[in-house]
């Protein structure tokens, strides 16, 4: 379970990262939608990397995997509240990688 669902979120996060960092316009419009200036688009996607390589090395260094997985709810968290404070309430995208954050959180909790 620990391994599935560790690789599941890299997976996803890692592939928004490269989303966001090779400037692909929805990552863009989501950002102009929410009134975050485009030029955080590229550090929104650096935190993503980040928490993707954090979830990797977990695998082999397993606070570092919690840690990285706390951070992305974090990030996740943030990216609610930019939602909601626009009206925003397309939320299934959010929902599935706040939940994929959460239930990674949850498995290296329960395996230390």
């Amino acid at each position: 379970m620990y391994l599935t669902v560790t690789l599941i979120a890299a997976f996803l996060n890692g592939a928004a990262a490269v989303v966001y960092l090779i400037g692909h316009e929805y990552p863009r419009s989501q950002a102009d939608i929410k009134g975050i200036p485009r030029r955080y688009v590229p550090v929104l996607g650096s935190l993503l990397a980040a928490g993707t390589l954090g979830l990797l090395a977990g695998l082999r260094f397993p606070l570092v995997g919690t840690l990285a997985a706390a951070g992305l709810l974090l990030y996740f968290t943030g990216a609610l509240i930019a939602h909601l404070r626009v009206g925003s309430r397309n939320l299934v995208g959010w929902a599935v990688f706040f939940g994929t954050a959460l239930a990674t959180v949850a498995v290296h909790l329960t395996r230390s």
